[in-house]
């Protein structure tokens, strides 16, 4: 046998019974996604008496299956080692501080010097295969010029765990947004359809009804500064840009944003004098469900230097 392949045992029990086999297989074998066991059995990696089955098969009491674990191929992006701000990390999961300017993870433009680069350093040996990949599981992003927390997987259980809190949006994400303009209503709701934009692909937009993915944000203004807000918005959704498209649809986009704002008078010098090149934006609040545990967990995270200090410059 190959080293650092391993072959587990699965017999269906009267639970079992009736079911398919991608889901019969997850529950038998809890540290092994659905996904990652489908993924196995359409490999022809799973057998049962002498033949490879389909993931839809219906199962039967007393049916053994053989699941072959190939060991993780390495990953393509290298381990660096880039400090990280670490809020929380236990077995299975890592929460960390994101600075503003650090990618997620590697893509055409940045194969290096990102958050999964800094991660394979700093979990070096003690990485579970997620998706087969020798990896940490990266289960959602915030954008390179967005700050705050985000939270990585380290185990296939709790991707698996965490990804379905994403999925049904139990999730509680909070952010910190420094708008042009003061909101009126100074809290409310933006519930609609996000996709790309049919001027610039490379941009997001508001469309009508079953167009993109249903988006919604409460938001709420905090504070009221001098041309500007400092807005709350709790992301009942997770979309692509959801923060940056919604502000700027109701009229109050992001300050700094090079994509869904312009410049507006009075701000150029500020914002030159301060030094700030990136959207006002900062993942402030995580909470979920501890995916292993299934302890209730919550971290916040202050405003960085920049932003506060473009609060302070725009008191009133």
């Amino acid at each position: 046998m190959n080293s650092g392949v391993s072959i587990i045992e699965a017999t269906i029990s009267e639970a079992q019974d009736g079911m398919r086999l991608d889901k019969a297989l997850a529950e038998l074998v809890p540290d092994l996604s659905r996904e990652r066991l489908k993924a196995l059995i359409v490999e022809g990696q799973v057998q049962t008496a002498g033949r490879a089955p389909n993931p839809s098969m219906k199962v039967l009491v007393g049916q053994s299956f053989a699941i072959t674990l190939p060991p993780p191929v390495e990953a393509e992006a290298i381990a660096q080692d880039i400090p990280l701000a670490i809020v929380h990390e236990d077995a299975d999961l890592i929460v960390v501080d994101k600075p503003a300017g650090l990618v997620v993870h590697p893509a055409a433009g940045n194969l290096d010097g990102t958050l999964v680069n800094a991660l394979l350093h700093h979990c070096q040996g003690r990485l579970s295969g997620i998706g087969g990949v020798a990896r940490p599981g990266i289960v959602h992003r915030i954008d390179k010029d967005t700050s705050g927390l985000l939270v990585v997987a380290k185990s296939d259980r709790a991707h698996e765990g965490l990804a379905k809190q994403f999925k049904d949006h139990s999730i509680d994400r909070l952010y910190a947004a420094i708008v042009y303009g003061v909101p009126a209503p100074g809290a409310g709701t933006v519930d609609s359809w996000i996709g790309r934009s049919d001027a610039d692909r490379k941009k997001m937009a508001v469309h009508r009804e079953g167009r993109g993915k249903h988006a919604v944000t409460h938001y709420r203004t905090e504070q009221k500064l001098r041309g500007a807000a400092l807005v709350e918005c709790r992301l009942e959704t997770g979309r692509t840009h959801q923060v940056r498209v919604h502000m700027a649809h109701l009229g109050h986009p992001l300050i700094g944003d090079p994509v869904y704002s312009r410049e507006r008078k009075g701000f150029k010098s500020i914002l030159e004098t301060l030094g700030f090149k990136r959207q006002a934006l900062h993942a402030k609040r995580l909470g979920f469900i501890h995916p292993v545990t299934g302890e209730a967990l919550s971290f916040d995270s202050q405003l960085p230097a920049d932003m506060q200090e473009l609060l302070s410059e725009l008191h009133v």
